[in-house]
């Protein structure tokens, strides 16, 4: 990975906090306000620096369409500069998290992988690889391995990984005075309404993804 300079390391800071509050990444002009920049044209600066060096990776057409992404994510200590292995986060694979329908959670550990421990803000605790493609629009696809920072709490309006009667599944957090929806990002997938004698929690939020060869 290329060398970031501090406003670089800034903004990525900036996206990963906002994906994991906020459930989606900052606009360029949000980045531009945040940083003090005069204009977007530096932050779209920026942002092509972090493309550059791996870090991000930019959806076309999307107003928000930034990811948070590890390339190296097969890397293993030895593979890793000294300095790199100090930022190192072994983080555990634990089966996988549907994002078409909800499937079983009961899988161990599949593997494990370093990640540098600055790509995701907060850091995650685990990851968990994708199944479907009813959260496409958001940029998670088929095989991705998402981040989740776990907690039992969110807000309405973030993406989370959820558990609806032993099986958990990642969706947008919808939350009425009267009822709960984890909705998709994808016309072709109907919401899921939580109906009241369903066992549900919310397992964690997503935090960010790593795609690897697939």
């Amino acid at each position: 990975m290329n060398a970031l300079t501090e406003t670089q390391q800034a903004i990525l800071a900036l996206i990963g906090e906002r994906i994991a509050v906020d459930g989606m990444p900052p606009s360029q002009t949000e980045i531009a306000r945040a940083m003090g920049f005069s204009g977007v044209r530096a932050a779209q600066y920026h942002l092509e620096a972090l493309e550059q060096a791996g870090v991000i990776r930019r959806v076309p057409g999307k107003a928000r369409g930034i990811q948070l992404v590890q390339p190296d994510a097969d890397a293993s200590p030895g593979d890793l500069p000294p300095s790199d292995f100090e930022d190192a986060l072994r983080l555990p694979i634990l089966g996988r998290v549907a994002a078409g329908a909800p499937i079983g959670a009961d899988a161990g550990v599949d593997d494990y992988i370093l990640l540098d421990r600055n790509i995701f803000f907060p850091s995650p605790d685990y990851l968990l690889k994708v199944q479907g493609d009813s959260m496409r629009d958001e940029g998670i696809f088929d095989g991705d391995l998402i981040g989740v920072h776990r907690t039992p709490e969110a807000r309405s309006g973030q993406i989370v990984v959820a558990r609806i009667d032993d099986e958990i599944t990642v969706k947008l957090l919808k939350i009425a005075k009267d009822r709960i929806r984890l909705l998709p990002r994808n016309p072709d997938y109907a919401p899921i309404e939580v109906l009241p004698d369903q066992d549900f929690a919310i397992e964690g939020l997503y935090c960010g993804l790593v795609r690897r060869g697939h």
